[in-house]
């Protein structure tokens, strides 16, 4: 019996297997709308057997993108759009799932291919928001630090989000607070240096992302899970670290979140990692352990086995892949061959079963 095709139960949903399709940008909306690459995109990773397919970060105000070409859930056509993708993925028996988030000082870049740090405001960028009035890096753009009312708005726009994204047809959700973004500015003492209610200590700096958590839970129902993807450590000292996820994972558990899809990073140019496989499964050990909560291990998860290994160890609930299944989108059923599971084709697709 393989661990990692063994079905996941989590409030009112059941994932046919272990294997998640991790968040990856593409890069390639207008006005933050989905069109056919985002369908056959996420689509495609649906035939190919995974138990949930998860979208972009998408952004909850046009101001929350990343770049110009970032998908969105802040109005009415967008999540129209997505609606018939969400569609597609559960008819292939799937989970659809959203990630939504706000990219805060990293916002207002340039799509890999297209360029490097911030995109000028005449070519269409626009001004960038934060904790505090601190730079990422010098080919950011410099923001400006967000008072009571900007935060609120954020909240507010987190909420709308996860009511539209209900709309489209989405069964799960994930709030973006990690690789540097809003929420993890917000966390982190490297990049809230305010003195208020949201920032200094431990407990002002998760402020915000609990009050997120707790407005997207009013809208979002009881029956559907909550997820968070959480950077573990930012790998600088002085920075947000394990601990500080530990004891922020337990305060999540019983706001309503099911699930802490554990990553690492992303916060500053400072940061050394040596990337290595497994390089963080521990962390979403420990959190799953000292917290009491469900983890998803992210990060250089390349191998049937190896993904079969961390799911029978227990050292997290589900495996979130990226760039394996940029690679191959029919990862899960290559998995299921190796490991000796067999799992149900698309009829279109029997012939060759």
């Amino acid at each position: 019996m393989s661990a990692l095709f063994a079905p996941f139960r989590q409030r009112g949903l059941t994932l046919r297997n272990r294997i998640a399709v991790s968040p990856m940008c593409q890069y390639s909306a207008v006005e933050g709308v989905p069109d056919d690459w985002h369908r056959v995109h996420l689509g495609s990773r649906a035939v190919g057997g995974a138990g949930l397919v998860m979208t972009e970060a998408c952004a909850v105000s046009p101001e929350a993108r990343i770049s110009p070409e970032d998908a969105g859930i802040w109005n009415d056509a967008q999540a129209h759009a997505w609606a018939p993708i969400a569609g597609f993925i559960r008819a292939q028996g799937a989970v659809p799932a959203i990630q939504l988030g706000h990219a805060g000082r990293k916002a207002s870049t340039f799509a890999p291919w297209r360029g490097h740090g911030a995109v000028p405001e005449d070519a269409g960028g626009w001004p960038v928001v934060a904790p505090s009035a601190q730079v990422y890096s010098d080919r950011y753009p410099a923001p400006h630090a967000l008072d009571a009312a900007g935060i609120a708005r954020i909240v507010a726009d987190f909420r709308a989000g996860a009511l539209r994204a209900l709309d489209a047809g989405f069964e799960v959700i994930e709030l973006h607070a990690a690789h540097g973004y809003l929420l993890h500015q917000f966390l982190s003492p490297l990049s809230n240096t305010r003195d208020d209610a949201w920032g200094g200590r431990f407990d002002h700096r998760v402020r915000l992302l609990l009050d997120v958590v707790d407005a997207v839970r009013t809208v979002w129902p009881d029956r559907l899970p909550l997820w968070v993807r959480l950077s573990a450590t930012d790998w600088v000292d002085g920075g947000w670290d394990l601990p500080q996820s530990i004891e922020l994972a337990r305060r999540l558990t019983s706001r309503g979140v099911d699930l802490i899809d554990t990553s690492s990073g992303g916060l500053s140019p400072l940061q050394a990692i040596e990337a290595v496989p497994d390089y963080q499964v521990p962390f979403a050990r420990e959190i799953r352990a000292q917290a009491g909560i469900a983890t998803g291990a992210v990060g250089l998860i390349t191998t049937p086995a190896q993904a079969e290994r961390i799911v029978a160890a227990g050292d997290a609930d589900v495996v979130l892949l990226a760039r394996e299944l940029l690679r191959d989108p029919y990862f899960p059923r290559r998995a299921a061959r190796e490991l000796g599971v067999e799992i149900a084709a698309p009829a279109q697709y029997l012939r060759a079963w």
